[in-house]
């Protein structure tokens, strides 16, 4: 178990608190379009402020190539300041005069939002004297950004090292809530695994099946598992390099008992867009010049079968595009399935959230990661840098 902010003393003590700020920001007004990360940060922040700490915050916005104001901190530190009941500074740099000046000043249950580190090229690098310049402002460390914890970043791994650490509310979550997936799930345990491509999802699934009971198969990685069967696909997309895999992870899955499950109807066009004509063809069976864009409704209710009687859900990525309203029907279906259903349900973060949060079940299901890759890797059994770095307590 990872050391937590509850286990450290925080009284006039300067926090460094690494956050995942990285919101969308509404390239018309250049106003925060959805505040969400910075909400999921609020018990750690508020926690840490009213326990005296001098709470000093850092996060990345975006992927800017050196100091572009568009990607600012600022916005975000001026929304903290409306939603918070303690002074928010901002820092016009990260470790420069502007950032020493203002944590000297800091005051115990203040706040000050840094720069965007990414306006620094050594943040990606884990550069060592940025990480002891960060390190040089504090006296604690205390990552809550579980988003960037696959990450081996200055602010998510160097300055750790340097600083006695912990972890926040939100990241002693999301490693609790996974680890206990993964090492003693509720049975039947379900795996929904989606998305464009097979080879984001091979580790994955590698590893599900060790774990799962069943796994379904949807998205347009599910196109290649049919033509490695032998089904026709048409115009789908297929990743032909990793036919002979895909037969394998069926084979294998075979071997281990583990149910292994196809779309078993698709919804079909002649164009990848939005508003075209569709039609329903059996899956591996499908003309020349159709693409098949989202499961049907016979998957959709096979589908259903097993989430109803399922004891763990876990759901990483997309069943159709989503994006596109006529090759929606499948996602929206599973994640009203997901959400109705008694199993203990985890969306794996990024699209799958997204998704969710479009279908209107965010606040039904038992957790929503709020790292797509992070999840990820975690499913995959690997272990985060971010989560590995901080200290263990018995």
């Amino acid at each position: 178990m990872k050391r937590s902010i509850k286990d450290i003393d925080v009284k006039d003590k300067k926090v460094l608190l690494r956050l995942d700020l990285n919101v969308p920001i509404d390239k018309t007004t250049g106003e925060i379009a959805d505040c969400t990360r910075i909400m999921e940060s609020l018990s750690t922040i508020n926690y840490l402020c009213d326990n005296g700490a001098k709470v000093i915050i850092c996060s990345h916005l975006g992927r800017p190539e050196g100091v572009d104001k568009k990607y600012s901190l600022k916005v975000v530190a001026d929304k903290l300041a409306k939603i918070v009941k303690n002074k928010v500074y901002f820092a016009e740099d990260t470790v420069g005069v502007d950032a020493k000046k203002k944590v000297k000043a800091l005051e115990s249950g203040e706040i000050l939002v840094l720069e965007n580190l990414r306006f620094d090229k050594r943040e990606e690098e884990n550069d060592e004297e940025f990480c002891k310049e960060l390190a040089s402002l504090a006296d604690i460390y205390v990552n809550d950004a579980f988003g960037t914890a696959h990450r081996k970043h200055a602010s998510t791994y160097g300055v750790a090292k340097l600083l006695p650490n912990a972890v926040g509310f939100l990241m002693n979550k999301e490693i609790k809530v996974i680890s206990q997936i993964l090492d003693s799930p509720q049975r039947p345990f379900v795996a929904i695994l989606g998305g464009a491509k097979i080879k984001d999802k091979i580790p994955v699934i590698e590893n599900l099946l060790e774990k799962a009971d069943t796994i379904l198969i949807g998205g347009g990685m599910a196109h290649t598992f049919t033509k490695a069967l032998g089904g026709h696909v048409g115009t789908s997309l297929v990743d032909d390099e990793k036919i002979d895999l895909a037969k394998s992870l069926v084979q294998k899955a075979k071997e281990k008992n583990v149910e292994f499950v196809l779309p078993v109807d698709c919804i079909c066009s002649k164009e990848y867009a939005d508003g075209t004509k569709t039609k329903k063809f059996v899956s591996g069976n499908l003309p020349d010049d159709y693409m098949a864009l989202d499961i049907g409704p016979k998957t959709i209710k096979l589908f259903k079968k097993y989430i109803k009687k399922a004891g763990t859900v876990v759901w990483n990525g997309p069943l159709g595009v989503f994006e596109f309203k006529n090759f929606s029907r499948g996602t929206n279906k599973i994640a009203k399935a997901i959400a109705k259903s008694k199993a203990f349900s985890f969306i794996g973060g990024g699209d799958s959230a997204s998704a969710v949060v479009k279908s209107g079940y965010a606040k039904v299901v038992s957790h929503i990661s709020t790292g797509g890759g992070a999840s990820l890797n975690m499913l995959e059994g690997k272990t985060l840098p971010g989560v590995e770095v901080i200290k263990d307590i018995k």
